[in-house]
């Protein structure tokens, strides 16, 4: 697991990965994806879930009873082909991810390459 710079986000991946393993699991997953694309993210809690910011705040991961919720906050944006991204909002779209396949079926790497 890639720690965290920032002591509350690797407190809210230490508690998931006690209470939620496959939960737990999945955040990894993306954060690593998130890491892997975009090096020099900055990560923090806010709202309740780990925001991810370059210049600015682009999305984050919101555990929910039945799924992560990959938001990106100006989703609108991005191209999606396949009609994945889920919201109707004027700008916010995200993705449901209900199990580790999902991470890769919904295209998460896809997305997060959009961000600027």
């Amino acid at each position: 697991m890639k720690k965290s710079k920032n002591t509350k986000v690797q407190s809210f991946l230490e508690d998931m990965m006690i209470l939620d393993l496959e939960r737990f699991e999945m955040l990894l997953t993306m954060r690593e994806i998130v890491f892997e694309i975009h090096p020099k993210v900055r990560e923090k809690m806010m709202y309740g879930g780990i925001m991810f910011s370059l210049e600015e705040d682009f999305g984050g991961l919101f555990v929910n009873k039945k799924h992560i919720s990959f938001e990106f906050s100006n989703g609108f944006q991005f191209k999606d082909p396949k009609k994945l991204l889920e919201g109707g909002g004027k700008f916010r779209r995200h993705l449901k991810i209900r199990g580790l396949e999902d991470i890769k079926g919904k295209e998460v790497e896809f997305f997060v390459k959009q961000v600027l």
